[in-house]
């Protein structure tokens, strides 16, 4: 909009110094008329490539900032993730999921069918295998975080604010519940600072290759979910967005 109002009014100003210089203009100052209307020329070449130039550079910028957040709801995730696998709840507590990292221990298991005799009546037994599950030994939850900034991973890249982690259940079917988190960031919080115009319409989108809506989010309070909303271009390892 903005790059079709400066061709309008360099047309209506164009115009209205080739009819100054037909009609008032003496000719002894047609030449600085030309180096005016050259100058003007050169501005709105360079104000009209700045518009082109300018959500190019929006999105560049927004994938930086988006990768690292990602990065980090990722991290939280997987707490949450390993949390729940340990103790059979997700946690709200950011600075007790640290601590979780540092201190559990996830239980190595094996599995082993049995032999067993059963009686099923008549004097009559029957031979099964009962499936056994062995306790072998125990792996620090801390060993699957290893390289990750687990300790900074509440933090909002590039704010300077946290996290907030909700929790909650849900019913699947009738009498059965299932927890559930949901941590979520909005994206003109992440954008800050940047046009005004274009963080709008970021909170418009609606998917493809660009994260819908007007949040990043991990998980779900509204179904059982794990998954983060971005699409898989933010997952495939690409550092260099990261960096």
């Amino acid at each position: 909009m903005i790059t079709f109002l400066i061709i309008i009014a360099g047309i209506v100003v164009t115009g209205f110094l080739a009819y100054a210089i037909v009609n008032f203009i003496p000719r002894k100052f047609h030449w600085a008329i030309s180096i005016t209307l050259i100058a003007l020329a050169a501005f709105l070449a360079y104000k009209i490539n700045f518009e082109i130039q300018k959500p190019v550079q929006f999105n560049k910028e927004k994938k930086i900032k988006y990768a690292k957040v990602i990065n980090n709801l990722r991290i939280l995730r997987d707490a949450e993730v390993a949390h729940k696998k340990v103790t059979g709840s997700y946690t709200s507590d950011g600075e007790a999921l640290i601590q979780f990292i540092d201190t559990a221990q996830f239980a190595l298991t094996q599995i082993r069918n049995v032999p067993k005799t059963i009686n099923v009546g008549g004097g009559i037994t029957k031979e099964i295998e009962e499936r056994v599950v062995d306790t072998i030994g125990y792996e620090p939850v801390k060993t699957q975080f290893s390289g990750l900034d687990y300790k900074n991973m509440l933090q909002i890249p590039g704010t300077d604010q946290q996290f907030k982690i909700e929790i909650g259940e849900i019913e699947k079917i009738v009498g059965l519940k299932a927890p559930v988190f949901e941590i979520k960031v909005d994206k003109a919080l992440i954008l800050k600072g940047m046009d005004f115009n274009l963080i709008n319409q970021e909170k418009e989108a609606i998917g493809g290759e660009e994260i819908r809506g007007e949040f990043i989010r991990v998980g779900s309070l509204g179904e059982v979910s794990e998954d983060g909303n971005w699409p898989p271009f933010y997952d495939k390892g690409d550092n260099k967005n990261k960096e």
